[in-house]
């Protein structure tokens, strides 16, 4: 990559959210400064300490919200004032410990003339005390991005992080606690941003020392809301503004005239346990609805904007073919509606009465796809991993 000769250090600025950190972030903060000159800390309500009483005297900035507003709202807090002083670049750091700052040696060459990229740090979870739920963690992240953008990386749900702060400012963010992190990533890939990686070490103090600021209940649904937002925004079929020029891949036309090459293909998309149990269970979903005559035109286009594995949805759908699964959602609409079966099945029961036959399909289809859906997602999760476990031990002997 050429070289600007106009970019320095100083057009970096390091940003360090706190919340109740006061025995980590002084050392993380002194750290990155002495690879950067840029840097602010965002005390996000902290009542441990008085954070700005532990950096008097040095040149570190710290900006101050009076109350706890997330750390999303700390990062953009940080942004515009980043974007008031001229800087170009957002390196983002957690002040709890787990991040190197010698690492920020790893990002700066990456950021080298270049505002079209996100570079996210990925965490070599190959150290001690590293809790099975941030490894569960990190796979649901980079499954549901994959589901959002297309794109596959293996560490979203990291918080070490460069930005282009000239168009970061301009992705409309929702989200304002951890599910800033998760929207935030899909909503650059959307605008024609990429996500580049680098990978680097993390640190995990021992269980009875750990200190987060993540709660389990209101985190995982403020991040399950902004997955589902982000979701239903990609099913719509409007295009979105783009900040920066996108080179469109061609399409391979030539795979028409190849069947093997193209059934291949479209196999091996997301193929994994995850992709192919939730590929199963959309292509159920939409195929339990009375969608006459739509289903595989509907399926296909879900599968396509979702990335998900066309095979699997398209073909999963004939579990649900009439009689059974119709007839099924059309007793329990039935009985949802007049508090007993319908018992008295004949020609003009069904046809000479459809309309109300309809209604019942879609009533019972509310509450029998879903189900069906997850049952057959957890079958085929189950059936894929045996048998990606079955080659793994053939492989390996």
């Amino acid at each position: 990559m050429k070289q600007n000769s106009s970019f320095s250090t100083e057009h970096i600025w390091c940003v360090i959210p706190v919340f109740n950190n006061k025995n980590t972030v002084k050392d993380v903060v002194l750290g990155c400064r002495s690879y950067l000159q840029k840097v602010v800390v965002v005390d996000d309500g902290s009542a441990d300490t008085n954070i700005s009483a532990l950096f008097s005297g040095s040149d570190i900035e710290v900006l101050k919200h009076k109350k706890n507003r997330g750390k999303g709202q700390a990062i953009l807090t940080a942004l515009r004032h980043i974007v008031a002083n001229g800087g170009r670049f957002m390196i983002t750091i957690d002040a709890d410990g787990q991040h190197y700052p010698r690492d920020l040696e790893k990002f700066i060459p990456l950021l080298q003339d270049d505002e079209t990229s996100v570079i996210i740090g990925c965490r070599k979870f190959n150290g001690k005390n590293i809790p099975n739920s941030s490894r569960f963690g990190r796979k649901l992240a980079n499954f549901w991005l994959r589901v959002e953008t297309g794109v596959s990386i293996d560490d979203c749900q990291s918080g070490f992080r460069a930005y282009p702060v000239k168009h970061l400012l301009q992705l409309n963010m929702k989200g304002s606690h951890y599910d800033f992190e998760a929207e935030v990533l899909a909503r650059a890939v959307w605008a024609g941003l990429y996500l580049k990686t680098v990978e680097i070490d993390v640190w995990y103090p021992e269980p009875h020392m750990r200190i987060s600021n993540f709660k389990p209940f209101i985190d995982n649904s403020r991040i399950s809301c902004m997955h589902t937002r982000l979701v239903g925004r990609r099913l719509l079929p409007f295009p979105h503004r783009k900040l920066v020029a996108v080179h469109k891949k061609q399409v391979d036309f030539s795979l028409m005239r190849h069947p093997v090459k193209l059934l291949k293909k479209l196999l091996k998309e997301n193929a994994s346990p995850g992709g192919l149990a939730i590929s199963a269970a959309v292509g159920t979903f939409f195929a339990a609805l009375p969608l006459i005559s739509m289903h595989t035109l509907v399926i296909a286009y879900v599968a396509t904007r979702l990335h998900l594995n066309k095979i699997m949805a398209l073909n999963i759908q004939h579990l649900c073919m009439p009689p059974f699964v119709p007839l099924i959602c059309i007793e329990l609409g039935y009985y949802m509606r007049n508090g007993q079966w319908l018992t008295d099945i004949n020609l003009n029961t069904v046809f000479g009465q459809l309309p109300a036959r309809l209604i019942e399909w879609l009533l019972g289809s509310l509450i029998v796809a879903p189900i069906a859906a997850l049952l057959t997602g957890m079958i085929v999760f189950g059936a894929a991993q045996m048998f990606r476990k079955r080659i793994s031990n053939y492989e390996a002997k």
